[in-house]
């Protein structure tokens, strides 16, 4: 058996200390479930506390004083008339059922008008509802504005509601949110905000007229539908369906047998449904709501708030907020039902709001004046001045987007709206009922009704929203082409390609990509798909990605060059090996690797492969390197161009150390041995014209000597010519030091002389022997 919702009424005390239950009023009655509910989706019943403030003599304040109560996480002060306002500050602060820590003192927005659903018995002029989270413990006082003669209005009363389940601390409020705002200082002004005519009193129908002819009262409204039966199903919109959890959000209602003609199928729309949470899933606790839905002709345009006056909550009590909205708009308003047709949470998650079908144009209660045509979408948040999340407002887009087009209406446009009653807005303008007014088709709770909700860090979101749920996608560029190589602007491949692209609109407003290439579609990917594969022809191609707004508004990439080619590089030189400077070793002899590799379109890269992997530039056409002496090696190499065309070739070259005593030797030479000699051996001559003569056949050769500051010159023959005179002179001692080499483009018998000059003052030279390569 389901327990029975609890309102209780408590007496108004002086102290924090008593607290009494006078008066219970049961609600009884088991709720029907919408859809299909199951144990976990079962209705949760909330409680509500209301305990009167204590007005002073003069009636230019109320309090309650500090006190100790039942657990709640929402709060409210309410007031008997509806029309009136409190034009000065209510402020509340709370203690944490999770720490016992008090709260400092928490504003209650008052900028609401308890008319937005008038014509009702009970209905109750409010603040705005502020989620506190777990709380036990409250204070509040209310002060009027200075000058204020009528003071504050009658009946005050603290609401505070649990929604029922658990729920999370608040985070630490920032400062910002702690301290009541400045807009409170033109709240006190009666003269800044244009005041809604009392045309329309509690005890009147609600404020908007018909649209139909012949012009009727303008604080009547035609009369709602017939009230269809509670039984629900899903009705297929354009798009695909949402991907929520079941149940499904309510769908339109279809009557029973007993009821009236069935109402036409909800028009499909030209945005795909978000996934929207349902009444069933959050939980609602439906015996609240005993009336029908109201229903409009259409939707020409959404409202945006933002209710709950907290950002510090955990979305994972985003049911339960939603749960308490419900229960106070009901409850402590004396609505009819929860006053949003949809609630946003700040991870983006959208909720069912007031019932009769998320796919139909349900008459809701959120904005003064302009209820008729259109939809109320709150974000639950405080937004004076911080902006909405992300994720917050491109759910919000969404639905806007989707909503309005089921009645072909353009969330970028502009629409014409009814007034329903008298009254202004925050820029004041003034609005006189029966007339009609332009507005943004995505507007502010602002623009229709003088108030700061959505806040200003949200109204000035609200021309990305229009942007996100109508323009084109924007920041479209291609990000990558994969199977191609770039060489400044220009791309090229063999044939093969992936193209990638990124933007700055969500996903979820993008119906579809076209590649092209030259102008035509040769792949087509869903919204969510951000690469698509082409096969290029010989030859160059522009290449472009063609993004299809969910509004059918079309943007096109600015366009990538891409050149399909097959031509392999050429290398004009091939790779040669000779022998360089520098210091010889048994195992590491000094070489040169030269090249020279050419492509006709664009050389990307040469590899060397082996004896070593090294990569190098395009423009690179030789590298240092050393060879084991004694062992013949191959260099591999490739020229890559940046299509992926390559071209192969390689040289080989084994390095020969010919010792001092393998030459023929004139004059006096002294042996000399050392281990940093090669082979631990050299020679040694000071006598002018000493000589040693080598002969070999190889392709390159170098002499290899040590050197000091007092090493002498010789001079050098090739083949029986002079070549050189070589000064061995070095500041720094150096070992097997290879100070001069001499190459030949092919390999042949040569024969290297060396001559001691006999230099004066330091006529000694110490040899080391000579390296050929063969």
């Amino acid at each position: 058996m389901r327990a029975q919702r609890r309102i209780w009424t408590t007496a108004a005390v002086a102290t924090a200390a008593v607290t009494g239950v006078l008066v219970f009023q049961g609600v009884t009655g088991d709720s029907t479930p919408v859809g299909d509910a199951d144990a976990k989706s079962a209705p949760v019943e909330a409680d509500v506390h209301r305990t009167p403030l204590k007005t002073s003599e003069d009636g230019a304040s109320a309090s309650l004083a500090q006190r100790s109560t039942e657990r709640f996480s929402l709060l409210g002060v309410t007031w008997t008339d509806p029309a009136a306002k409190v034009t000065g500050r209510v402020e509340a602060r709370t203690r944490s059922a999770a720490t016992g820590r008090w709260t400092g003192w928490l504003p209650l927005d008052t900028e609401i008008d308890g008319r937005t659903e008038a014509g009702r018995a009970g209905v109750r002029g409010t603040t705005e509802p502020r989620w506190v989270g777990p709380s036990n413990g409250v204070e509040v006082r209310v002060n009027a504005a200075d000058g204020v003669r009528a003071g504050l209005p009658a009946g005050l009363r603290l609401d505070t509601v649990d929604p029922g389940g658990a729920t999370t601390p608040l985070a630490a409020e920032p400062a910002a949110f702690t301290a009541a705002p400045a807009a409170f200082a033109a709240e006190e002004t009666p003269s800044q905000e244009p005041t809604p005519s009392d045309a329309s009193s509690p005890e009147e129908p609600p404020e908007e007229p018909s649209p139909e002819p012949p012009a009727p009262d303008p604080t009547t409204e035609s009369p709602a539908p017939p009230p269809p039966s509670p039984t629900l199903s899903q009705t297929p919109t354009a798009g695909p369906s949402p991907t929520t959890a079941s149940p499904k959000p309510s769908a339109s209602p279809q009557p029973t047998a007993s009821s009236t003609p069935p109402l036409p199928p909800a028009p499909p729309s030209t945005a795909p449904q978000p996934p929207i949470v349902s009444r069933v899933a959050w939980k609602a606790d439906e015996s609240l709501n005993s009336e029908s839905p109201d229903y409009l002709d259409k939707v020409k345009a959404v409202f945006v708030h933002h209710t709950t006056q907290t950002n510090a909550y955990s979305c994972a009590d985003s049911p339960a907020m939603v749960r308490a909205l419900h229960t106070y708009h009901v409850t402590s308003k004396g609505w009819k039902d929860l006053g949003y047709n949809f609630v946003v949470d700040k991870c983006g998650t959208v909720f069912e709001g007031r019932k009769g079908g998320i796919d139909r144009a349900v008459m809701a209660a959120h904005t003064y004046g302009f209820n008729r045509d259109t939809a109320g979408i709150a974000v639950m948040g405080m937004h004076t001045q911080t902006p909405a999340t992300s994720a917050a407002t491109t759910a919000v887009a969404r639905v806007a987007a989707w909503k309005l087009g089921q009645y072909k209406g353009d969330p970028a446009g502009t629409v014409q709206l009814t007034a329903g009653a008298d009254g202004g807005n925050m820029a004041f303008k003034k609005f006189v009922a029966g007339k009609q007014y332009p507005f943004q088709q995505i507007s502010g709770h602002r623009d229709g009704f003088a108030t700061e909700c959505p806040g200003l860090g949200l109204y000035n979101q609200l021309p990305a929203i229009r942007s996100m749920a109508g323009g084109s996608v924007t920041g479209l560029a291609i990000a990558s082409v994969t199977g191609a190589s770039a060489s400044g602007s220009t791309y090229y491949t063999r044939s093969a390609i992936t193209v990638g692209w990124k933007t700055t609109t969500p996903a979820s407003f993008v119906k579809r990509y076209d590649l092209l290439v030259g102008g035509k579609p040769v792949a087509t990917v869903k919204g969510d798909v951000t690469s698509a594969p082409a096969t290029l022809a010989l030859g160059r191609h522009s290449v472009q990605v063609r993004a299809v707004h969910q509004s059918g508004k079309v943007t096109t990439s600015a366009a990538a060059t891409v050149v399909a080619e097959r031509t392999a590089p050429t290398f004009s030189a091939k790779p040669a090996l000779t022998l360089r400077t520098g210091t010889v070793n048994t195992g590491a002899v000094p070489l040169t690797l030269k090249w020279k590799a050419t492509d006709t379109a664009a050389l990307k890269e040469v590899r060397l492969t082996a004896p070593v992997a090294r990569t190098y530039g395009p423009t690179t056409g030789s590298a240092s390197h050393t060879a084991k002496a004694g062992a013949a090696t191959a260099w591999r190499m490739t020229a890559y161009d940046r299509a992926g065309n390559t071209a192969a070739a390689s040289v080989s070259g084994t390095p020969v150390i010919l010792q001092e005593t393998a030459a023929k030797r004139t004059g006096k030479w002294t042996a000399k041995s050392s281990g940093s000699y090669l082979g631990g051996r050299s020679l040694t001559s000071g006598a002018k014209n000493a000589s040693l003569t080598w002969t070999f056949t190889g392709r390159s050769v170098s002499w290899v000597v040590s050197r000091a500051a007092t090493s002498g010159q010789a001079y050098v023959y090739v083949d029986g010519k002079k070549a050189a005179t070589v000064d061995l002179k070095s500041a720094t001692t150096k070992y097997r030091d290879a100070i001069w080499t001499r190459s030949w483009p092919t390999s042949a018998k040569h024969t290297v002389k060396i001559v001691v000059v006999g230099t004066k003052g330091r006529p000694d030279l110490t040899t080391d022997g000579l390296v050929y390569l063969k």
